[in-house]
């Protein structure tokens, strides 16, 4: 196989400061639009970004109407929901104000309001056909209020399949948000377990793209524009990884502590930033490919923090509890980079042989879990030893993940990996 031999960057454009939400309705009316579609959720349109929001583009113009119904941890049927308000409501752009569950319920809206399809005609596959998305999209300015998903500057939008249980996606360069107000002052409010599973999420974003299969070890694409977003570790998608470890190393522990730490929220924003650009261009692995099962076959657990209508593990928590049995796995494929990414986390690699890197890096992950509060392993989300073929199952299907990562994977590792999973300490 002849591997490729150049790598693209795309990235949305971002503008990054305190008060920045203030922004929305002038870089609204730059782009043309004229009639927005507001995104939220029901606890995000409760608070003063939201009304910032609503002010600005109403100053600016722009008439508005919101959607605030959209789910946290998003389904078909959430996302057939606003597909459906987004045809009849026949918006000229969309503002999508809240964490990655209403950035990315914003995105698939516009998809199928714009080129309307079969829902599973633009999924992932092997779970639906994988068609390219036949043309552009309406304007779309994302304005995170979590620093954790990058939704804001990725062409990704993940959803939960009902008939499956298990999370897919929706992946394309035309879903890519067209700008990115992202604004530090919004994650002032959060509760701590929200700030550290998205900032988790980040951690396993700079992580997995990091140690993701180079992009010189992935095939030539047929043509130059079929070039895949996960695309592979690059020089690019480097540089935004290693300041995003060292940040979080930094400020992670510190923004979780104190809601107040102002400094530390910022900086764990500014790395959810930097590492959403990254994996947006390399794509991650094995821990978010293992993700969408623990997530989507939840049984009883309920965090702190989050609404408690249903069963829910948070996306950042269903990363980090497979991160360090993951990267036992692939940590012999390049020590180097894992023992790097050890240190820019705030390890001491200083005697570090090449054949201890899986160990390093998957116990300082651990210390770093224990910092933030997080369960001891999936079994403190309620799943056993017996659960781990079934998780197996759930993982395949996620394939353009698996493809990504450094080591070959077959569901007899995939089930050792969520068996290594389940409990750390």
């Amino acid at each position: 196989m002849t591997g490729d031999g150049a790598f693209t960057v795309d990235a949305s454009r971002v503008t990054f400061g305190r008060g920045c939400i203030a922004e929305v309705g002038d870089r609204a009316r730059a782009l043309g639009i004229t009639r927005a579609a507001l995104f939220s959720d029901s606890a995000v349109a409760q608070l003063e970004v939201f009304d910032a929001a609503q002010r600005s583009l109403r100053a600016a113009g722009i008439d508005v109407v919101d959607y605030i119904d959209v789910r946290v941890e998003p389904t078909d049927e959430s996302f057939r929901s606003a597909a459906a308000f987004a045809t009849e409501a026949s918006p000229d752009g969309y503002i999508s104000v809240g964490g990655g569950s209403v950035i990315d319920t914003a995105k698939a809206a516009n998809l199928y309001a714009t080129h309307p399809a079969d829902f599973l005609e633009y999924v992932n596959a092997p779970v639906g056909a994988g068609a390219p998305v036949p043309g552009p999209l309406a304007p779309h300015i994302a304005c995170p209020t979590t620093s954790g998903t990058g939704s804001e500057v990725t062409g990704i939008a993940i959803f939960d399949l009902l008939s499956m249980a298990a999370k897919t996606g929706i992946a394309s360069p035309a879903l890519r948000p067209t700008e990115a107000l992202v604004d530090p002052d919004c994650t002032g409010t959060l509760p701590a377990t929200v700030v550290a599973c998205s900032g988790l999420d980040v951690l396993s974003h700079a992580l997995e793209s990091y140690t993701a299969r180079p992009y010189t070890h992935r095939a030539a694409p047929a043509r130059p524009t079929q070039r895949p977003m996960s695309q592979g570790a690059n020089p690019w998608s480097d540089l935004g990884c290693g300041e995003a470890l060292r940040l979080l190393g930094t400020y992670l522990a510190r923004a979780v502590a104190d809601a107040s730490d102002s400094e530390a929220r910022e900086q764990v924003m500014w790395a959810a930033t930097l590492a959403g650009i990254a994996f947006g261009n390399a794509g991650v692995h094995l821990p978010h490919a293992m993700a969408y099962a623990v997530a989507g076959q939840v049984r009883d657990f309920r965090p702190v923090g989050y609404p408690d209508s249903e069963p829910l593990v948070p996306h950042g928590m269903s990363v980090i509890l497979n991160a360090p049995a993951a990267f036992r796995l692939t940590a012999h494929t390049d020590p180097a980079r894992h023992l790097f990414a050890a240190a820019r986390l705030g390890a001491d690699t200083a005697d570090a042989a090449p054949e201890d890197a899986g160990t390093v890096l998957a116990e300082h992950l651990m210390t770093i879990m224990r910092q933030v509060g997080m369960p001891n392993g999936l079994a403190g989300v309620g799943y056993t030893d017996a659960d781990a073929a079934a998780l197996a199952d759930g993982a395949w299907p996620q394939q353009r993940l698996l493809a990504n990562a450094p080591i070959d994977v077959d569901k007899p590792l995939l089930a050792n990996a969520f068996e290594q999973s389940m409990r750390y300490w």
